[in-house]
């Protein structure tokens, strides 16, 4: 049987992290300049929005295992470069970190079945991600 106070706490982490990425990617949003503005700040939004979903997600998997949803959200740095590279690469790392977050639990899961393909679910949706960031932040050669 699957240890669901172990595995709440490291959900509470994740849920805090997810919380902060809505604070993290509206913040972006909200500071990006250019001529490339609008669809840059419409997939932050998104990810802002994916952020949300994530943590209810996460909180409801929390209190269905007999848990209380973390009232905190994990710090976000303010590094004062909007720049738009320097923020896909905050970005990207920040997704690394929630794929590392998500990985801890996977080992905890054990014979519940839901909670691990709800996992892996989120860490596919992050590889995603990462995915789609480093393809941002590759200069195109042509």
């Amino acid at each position: 049987m699957a240890d669901n106070k172990k595995i709440v706490e490291k959900l509470n982490k994740i849920l805090e992290m997810e919380i902060s990425g809505v604070v993290r990617y509206l913040h972006y949003a909200l500071m990006i300049t250019g001529p490339n503005r609008i669809p840059i700040v419409k997939w932050f939004h998104e990810q802002a929005n994916e952020a949300y979903a994530h943590a209810s997600t996460i909180g409801e998997k929390i209190t269905s295992l007999g848990g209380h949803p973390s009232l905190k959200v994990s710090s976000v740095p303010e590094t004062t470069t909007h720049q738009v590279l320097e923020i896909l690469k905050e970005s990207l790392q920040f997704e690394q970190q929630a794929i590392e977050m998500y990985k801890e639990i996977l080992p905890l899961c054990e014979d519940n079945i839901a909670l691990e393909e709800l996992v892996r679910e989120m860490i596919r949706s992050e590889t995603e991600h990462i995915e789609e960031v480093v393809k941002m932040l590759t200069v195109s050669k042509t």
